[in-house]
């Protein structure tokens, strides 16, 4: 079928969403929301047979969902109405929630249900749930939506009616969640409740709160087992996060985020925002094996096989991020491991430059070229490893240079429902670096390098074992993945098998040494970056500042708009294209 994909902005979900529908041979476009006439343009051009809309904030217009079965993929049960859905189900600690697949019409959210999916609702952040279980729930209701449309067999379920079936959760309208709703009242409210308001805020919009005589907002929240204060108070950092008091002990901020006079802010460590106001306050070191606490890099050995987890907020990775996560992988090269697994996170794995960091900075361009540096270092270490075989287990999505940084190791796996963004050029033309020229070659041939580069899509784990990108995709659940890269690396750790995979490595990487040095690829990609960061073309700059302040887009990006390539480009198009 002709599936037109109508978003406000191509997000995590739009993107799984549309790897999906391709992978099952329908064919796409996808349309920005920008305005009525230009959704009502770009559907004109397509003639879809049917318009999703996985991410979108207002209603579709009526001239299009007149005309076109228009899909709303809610991220509530049936019934459910509102724009904050997700959040008043964490906030209100539901233990099972859903995903909906219904018909738009006059009536916001009111729409006959073509399909469900419900699924048990975990205690973790909005922005954890919804690019797991909600972006599982909703691909397999749409598939089996779509499926049974095509096949004549659909019967679409209509809200009023009372008889869905004996045991489904049933929904209402709720209206947006306000920020009074989410307010904290650190003498009163308990540390679980604190989590809750915090988690159902998480990413967007955060927690509007008073620290240090500031307003700001509050993101990524970690319950602390032993630091105890009166509460309100701030009783720790470390690592840009810091720690908070309640009545019954203590959770820890990871990032904040200070509004400014023109209504722009920039998510940050919580230390960066509150900056001076919190240098008194002591630096709390890790104590070993607690798990209930504030760790932003974990290493732990399990017999010869060592286990690195990274879980940076959104995958981003400042200069200081790199460097502490090179001191720690170096630690485990010098450990007696014969594997070394890198994990990420489970949310993201990386999504390379901190781009927050970099535009909140007072030159960006040299925190631009602080950063890549750093992630640079972190690359040729896992390069030049040695001693251990290296495994790249990507649970979670990854863009970028994060691509690159995985397909350092000896050997890339993702968990079957992961999405790759493996391109630099939606960042203003950005050329990158991360030793891609040296990284991808080893995997792609010159064509298939082009297309991925160039043509700027996202593409799904299967398609990256397709074309040789990654070495394969691994259970459906988070769960099924990393059982399933335990026991992958114990494979590699027994003797045998990591003799022989460690000596043909070895005798590989200094074939390759003589042929090029790595210092030749990453001069060259250093070349190509300095221009980006301080040449005269400005867009690598101008295009991280509308990313981190989320400017709306004014037009389709034609890479998505396969639909509007024939037309003639305006002036602004040629420019953004």
């Amino acid at each position: 079928m002709r599936i037109m994909l109508l978003v406000e902005a191509f997000n995590s979900l739009s993107q799984r969403v549309y790897g999906e529908l391709v992978r099952c041979g329908h064919e796409l476009a996808v349309e920005f929301d920008v305005n009525t006439e230009s959704t009502q343009q770009g559907v004109a051009l397509f003639k879809p047979d049917v318009i999703v809309a996985p991410y979108l904030k207002r209603a579709i217009v009526r001239t299009v969902w007149s005309r076109y079965p228009c899909l709303i993929i809610h991220p509530g049960i049936p019934g459910d109405r509102g724009p904050s859905a997700l959040d008043w189900a964490i906030l209100e600690g539901r233990r099972e929630w859903g995903v909906t697949v219904l018909q738009a019409n006059e009536e916001l959210d009111a729409g006959d249900i073509w399909a469900f999916e419900t699924f048990p609702l975990r205690i973790a952040p909005k922005s954890s749930i919804y690019r797991n279980e909600v972006t599982e729930a909703a691909v397999k209701a749409l598939c089996r939506a779509l499926t049974s449309y095509k096949r004549g067999v659909l019967r679409p379920l209509s809200q009023r009616d009372t008889t869905l079936g004996a045991g489904i959760l049933r929904g209402y309208h709720r209206p947006a969640m306000m920020q009074v709703d989410r307010a904290i009242d650190w003498g009163q409210d308990t540390t679980e409740v604190i989590l809750r308001k915090i988690y159902a805020s998480d990413s967007a919009p955060g927690v509007r709160d008073w620290l240090c005589g500031r307003t700001v907002y509050l993101y990524g929240a970690w319950k602390e087992a032993t630091l105890r204060g009166i509460p309100g108070a701030l009783l720790g950092q470390r690592d840009g996060a810091v720690c908070r008091a309640t009545v019954d002990g203590a959770v820890w901020i990871t990032h904040m985020q200070a509004v400014q006079q023109d209504g722009r802010g920039l998510k940050l460590p919580a230390t960066a925002v509150l900056g001076d106001a919190v240098a008194d306050v002591p630096c709390i070191p890790i104590v070993q094996n607690s798990t209930e606490t504030w760790r932003e890099i974990v290493r732990e050995q399990e017999g010869a096989v060592c286990h690195l987890h990274f879980p940076f907020y959104n995958g981003a990775m400042s200069a200081d991020q790199c460097r502490r996560l090179t001191d720690e992988y170096k630690r485990a090269k010098e450990s007696d491991a014969r594997v070394i697994v890198l994990h990420g996170g489970p949310d993201h794995w990386s999504n390379g430059i901190h781009l927050h960091v970099i535009e909140a900075s007072e030159s960006p361009a040299d925190e631009s070229w602080r950063n890549i540096e750093a992630m640079n270092d972190l690359v040729l270490e896992i390069l030049s490893t040695t001693r251990q075989m290296t495994i790249a287990a990507l649970c979670a999505n990854a863009g970028a240079g994060g691509v690159f940084l995985a397909l350092a190791a000896d050997a890339v796996y993702a968990r079957q429902g992961v999405v790759l963004n493996p391109h630099y050029k939606n960042m203003g033309n950005l050329y990158g670096s991360e030793y891609w020229t040296y990284l991808l070659p080893r995997r792609l041939d010159a064509e298939e390098s082009d297309w991925l580069l160039q043509g700027r899509l996202p593409i799904t784990a299967a398609k990256a074992v397709a074309v040789g990108l990654i070495d394969g995709a691994l259970g459906r659940t988070p769960a099924e993945f990393r059982d399933m890269i335990a026991r992958l690396a114990r494979a590699w750790a027994h003797p045998d098998f990591w003799s022989a995979r460690l000596s043909a490595k070895v005798a590989r990487r200094e074939e390759d040494e003589a042929r090029r040095p790595l210092g030749a690829y990453r001069a060259a990609e250093l070349a190509h970056m300095r221009r980006n960061f301080y040449g005269f073309d400005r867009s690598y700059h101008v295009a991280r500042y509308h990313f981190v302040h989320k400017t709306l887009h004014a037009h389709t990006p034609l890479y998505l708009a396969t639909h509007r390539r024939a037309r003639p480009l305006t002036t602004a198009q040629e420019g953004t294209s």
